[in-house]
């Protein structure tokens, strides 16, 4: 298969894999590129649209994929992780720390497979999308495919109040 400068890591290890997955494009000319942009912008309902989060405890780094309208509970996710604190990483460290940048950092196909935690309740859904590693484009597939490709497991990681469902 030829690879084209469309492709993406991500894309082309779903393709390596022979995973199935759909891709939607959206116009991020505007600027507007936060999650519940752009779940309006594929046509996509809140709760089935992710964004990734990497933070850190020290040199190590942690991934956190989370509906886009929900917060991560720091303190949940060093639970998770199995360290006693965890910190968001510096968006100018996301680029060397996983290959992508911020608005189009996918769980998968970073530099490095860091350990993964999807929210639980993407347990229940049939599909969910991710970033594709591009702004402008997203995956959707199996919330079990992600986990097997990235080792991820599913881990109650969100804040709880006003905003949540």
């Amino acid at each position: 298969m030829s690879t084209s400068t469309g492709k993406t890591n991500a894309i082309r290890m779903l393709d390596k894999e022979k995973v199935d997955y759909q891709l939607h494009a959206y116009d991020p000319q505007d600027g507007a590129i936060d999650g519940i942009t752009v779940a309006s912008k594929v046509g996509q309902p809140l709760e089935k649209v992710f964004k990734t989060l990497v933070a850190h405890h020290g040199n190590e780094g942690f991934v956190f994929v989370i509906p886009v309208a929900e917060e991560l509970d720091l303190k949940k996710a060093a639970r998770a992780a199995g360290v006693k604190n965890i910190e968001m990483l510096p968006v100018k460290d996301l680029l060397k720390w996983t290959g992508y940048i911020r608005g189009g950092c996918s769980p998968i196909g970073m530099k490095k497979l860091y350990p993964t935690f999807l929210d639980e309740r993407a347990e229940t859904k049939e599909t969910i999308l991710v970033s594709a590693g591009k702004i402008g484009l997203q995956l959707e597939l199996a919330p079990q495919v992600l986990i097997q490709l990235v080792k991820a497991k599913f881990a109650d990681v969100l804040k709880r109040g006003e905003g949540s469902r």
